[in-house]
């Protein structure tokens, strides 16, 4: 086998999802349904008096339901993970009572796609804290275009103006919360040693940058 063959061989075998790839994606996966069920209620108390100052700042809260997308990428590295990870987590907070019934399946397909087109983007080899942060923004980015002009979108009504405003706030709250805490969630857990299976096991020790 050349050394062409060999490296090529090596990079589809490290694209195969694993038994315990799959398991931990799962994991966070169903982490991330109570999270979304959780995010869903304090999306009710805050409501009321973000849309009294400004309707579209409750974009600036949406990133919790981003977070599955991208940890799940970070720790999995693997393609597909953050659409797996992001798309079961919203079925499980449908199988929990979400109060925005089926959509929010679509919802969970899209905001996972964001995320996951940009480390496709760079043919998932790059995780550092940049591309965490345009993943979460891409995952924002997708939900809020999903809100926002999808016929089941809740702020379909909005003016042109507000969904733009709308849809910037869901892009940097999805950088801040899904894409910052996430890598910074990552590195963290890499320090325990229980990422130890994955190729995220050295995310305490990656440059931040680079």
């Amino acid at each position: 086998m050349t050394d062409i063959s060999a490296r090529k061989t090596l990079t589809r075998s490290g694209y195969n999802w694993r038994v315990v790839d799959i398991v931990v994606a799962a994991l966070i996966a169903v982490a991330g349904g109570v999270i979304f069920w959780a995010w869903s209620q304090g999306a009710n108390l805050i409501s009321a008096p973000v849309n009294a100052i400004y309707p579209p700042l409750t974009g600036l809260y949406a990133g919790g339901w981003l977070i599955p997308a991208v940890l799940g990428m970070l720790i999995i590295r693997k393609p597909g993970a953050a659409l797996f990870c992001e798309t079961v987590a919203a079925t499980g907070e449908l199988i929990m009572g979400s109060q925005y019934g089926t959509t929010v399946l679509i919802s969970g397909v899209l905001q996972g796609l964001g995320a996951e087109l940009v480390f496709a983007a760079i043919l998932y080899k790059k995780f550092n804290l940049p591309v965490s942060l345009l993943a979460g923004a891409g995952a924002g980015l997708f939900g809020a275009l999903n809100d926002s002009f999808a016929p089941w979108g809740w702020n379909i009504a909005y003016a042109a103006g507000d969904k733009l405003a709308y849809i910037l706030f869901m892009a940097i709250s999805g950088a801040v919360i899904a894409g910052a805490l996430s890598w910074l969630a990552t590195r963290g857990l890499a320090k325990t040693g229980v990422l130890s299976s994955f190729a995220s096991r050295k995310a305490a020790s990656e440059p931040v940058f680079s």
